[in-house]
C-alpha cells in the first residue's frame, strides 16, 4: 500500500482538507429524523500528527451548531465559520503523536454548495443520501476532507423503524428499541471522506446470485415497486464482478451493495462499497448496464486505488470508463477496440483543450476526461499486448490497495511491464491537449500454428 500524501493543500481545493495531520479512524454516531430533516451527531476522530506539532488544525464542517469539542479530553478554543472547524488544543500535539477529537453537532443537513450542484447530504421525498464527490462529505460529518486521507469507519446511525439504513461495509448489528432502529457498519477498509456512503429509505433487500463459499456478497436495496425491472437490469452483475476480479484482482472489500432510489438522479453514485443509482437508470431493458460496469470498477480504480489529489481524477475515471469496454467485449457486445473508435470519433468533433493529467477544477468532471481516460487506458494496452497489460493492472490493484496514487505513480508502474518505454504514449495521452491517433489492438498471436481456416 502506498499513500501519497502531499503535504500542500489540494490545488484544486485549498480550503479543504488539513495536511498537517491524518486521520486513521472515524467513529460516527448519528440520530436522523426524515420528517423535519433533523441531524444530530458524534464522532471520535483517532489521529496522528505530521512532522510539526499542531497548535491549530481545522476539520471540514457545514453549517451545524457545534455542541461540544475535546481533544485528548481537554477543551480546545475552536471557531466554527466558511465550512472550517478551527480548532487549538489547551496544549499543542507534539509531532507525529496520536491524539483524539470529539465533536457533537446538530442541525438541519443540506448540500454543499459547488460548481456542480449541491453535493453530500440530500434530503429525498422520504429518506435521504449522500452523494459527496468531491468535496460534499462536510455536508453530514466533520472530516479531514482530502482524497488521499483515507480511515476506517464505524457508523451508528439511529431513524424511525419504518426506515432502513445503507452504508458501505459490513451491518454489524440493527436493534429495535421502541419506534427506532440503530444501524451500526463497519468499514475496516481505509476509505476517503467523500466515499462514506450513507442512505436512509423505505427498501426491498434482495440477494444478487450466489456468492458461494469465499465469494463475495453482493446485495440490492430497492424499492419494492422497482423489483421486477431491477432483477434483470442488476442480473449480469455477479458476471461481472467475477470478469472484474479475474481482470483486476481479487474484489478489494468486504461486500459490495447497490441502492436504487424512488427518484431520479442525474448519474449513479459511488461510495465504498456502495454505489447509489436513481430510478431513472432502471427500465427493465438493461438500458444503463454500462453504467452497473462502471461503478462497480470504482471499487478497484478510485476506491481502493485512491487519488493523492483531485488533479489525478482521470485514474478513476479513466479505468472505470475503461471497464465498460471490457464489460461490452467479454459479454458479446461491441469490442473494446470498436467503443474506442466511437470515443475517439466523438473527441474529433470537440474541443480539444483538456490536459488528462492535470484538467482543472472547472473541468475535471467534463464527458471529454471520461471518454480520452478510457482512450488513454486503451493506448496503452495496444501498447503492451493483453498479457502484459492485465498483469500490471492487477499488479496496480494489488500493490496500492488501499491506498493513494498519482499518474506519476501510474506511468512508472506502467512502465516496468513495457519491452520499450511508453514515456511517447503518456506523454500525447496525458500531458498533451491534442488528440492522438485512434491506438489499435493488435491480436493475440496465436499461441498454436495457424490452421488454413485460421491463416485464410
Amino acid at each position: 500500500m502506498a499513500v501519497q500524501q502531499s503535504a500542500a493543500a489540494d490545488p484544486y481545493f485549498p480550503e479543504h482538507g488539513d495536511p498537517r495531520y491524518r486521520v486513521h479512524r472515524y467513529e460516527i454516531t448519528l440520530d436522523y429524523r426524515p420528517g423535519p430533516n433533523r441531524l444530530s451527531g458524534a464522532v471520535r476522530i483517532n489521529a496522528i500528527a505530521g512532522r510539526s506539532p499542531l497548535a491549530e488544525f481545522f476539520l471540514n464542517l457545514s453549517e451545524f451548531k457545534v455542541g461540544r469539542v475535546r481533544v485528548d479530553g481537554r477543551q480546545p478554543h475552536y471557531t466554527h465559520r466558511g465550512g472550517r472547524l478551527r480548532i487549538r488544543p489547551a496544549k499543542p500535539v507534539r509531532s507525529g503523536a496520536a491524539f483524539t477529537v470529539e465533536v457533537h453537532w446538530s442541525g438541519n443537513p443540506k448540500p454543499v454548495n459547488s460548481p456542480w450542484g449541491g453535493l453530500g447530504w440530500e434530503e429525498l421525498e422520504d429518506g435521504a443520501l449522500v452523494a459527496s464527490q468531491p468535496i460534499g462529505a462536510p455536508s453530514w460529518y466533520p472530516c479531514n476532507d482530502r482524497p488521499a486521507d483515507k480511515a476506517s469507519y464505524q457508523i451508528s446511525v439511529t431513524t424511525p423503524s419504518a426506515y432502513a439504513v445503507v452504508a458501505g461495509g459490513r451491518l454489524l448489528t440493527r436493534t429495535t428499541r421502541a419506534s427506532t432502529t440503530t444501524w451500526v457498519y463497519e468499514q475496516a477498509a481505509p476509505t476517503s471522506s467523500y466515499l462514506v456512503g450513507l442512505v436512509i429509505g423505505k427498501y426491498q433487500t434482495v440477494l444478487l446470485g450466489d456468492p458461494g463459499p469465499g465469494g463475495v456478497p453482493q446485495h440490492g436495496h430497492i424499492p419494492a415497486h422497482l423489483l421486477p425491472e431491477f432483477s434483470r437490469d442488476f442480473a449480469r452483475q455477479p458476471r461481472m464482478m467475477d470478469l472484474f476480479q479475474e481482470l483486476f484482482g481479487a474484489y478489494p472489500f468486504e461486500e459490495y451493495a447497490v441502492v436504487v432510489t424512488d427518484e431520479e438522479l442525474d448519474v449513479p453514485v459511488e461510495a465504498q462499497g456502495l454505489s447509489l443509482f436513481g430510478a431513472n437508470h432502471v427500465d427493465g431493458a438493461r438500458g444503463s448496464e454500462r453504467l452497473v460496469a462502471h461503478e462497480l470498477a470504482h471499487q478497484w480504480f478510485g476506491n481502493s486505488v485512491s487519488i493523492a489529489d483531485w488533479r489525478h481524477i482521470w485514474l478513476n475515471e479513466g479505468f472505470a470508463k475503461y471497464a465498460e469496454w471490457l464489460w461490452s467485449e467479454r459479454s458479446g457486445g461491441r469490442s473494446a477496440q470498436q467503443l474506442a473508435g466511437a470515443a475517439h470519433r466523438l473527441l474529433s468533433s470537440q474541443a480539444q483543450d483538456l490536459k488528462l493529467a492535470d484538467p482543472g477544477r472547472k473541468t475535471m468532471f467534463d464527458d471529454r476526461l471520461y471518454e480520452r481516460g478510457g482512450l488513454a487506458v486503451h493506448a496503452v494496452r495496444c501498447a503492451l499486448g493483453d498479457d502484459a497489460f492485465f498483469r500490471m493492472l492487477r499488479g496496480w490493484t494489488g500493490l496500492h490497495r488501499g491506498g493513494a496514487v498519482t499518474t506519476a505513480t501510474f506511468t512508472a508502474h506502467a512502465n516496468r511491464y513495457a519491452d520499450e518505454p511508453l514515456d511517447d504514449v503518456f506523454d500525447a495521452w496525458l500531458y498533451r491537449t491534442a488528440l492522438p491517433a485512434l491506438p489499435t489492438l493488435v491480436p493475440a498471436r496465436p499461441s498454436h500454428p495457424p490452421t488454413n481456416a485460421e491463416s485464410a
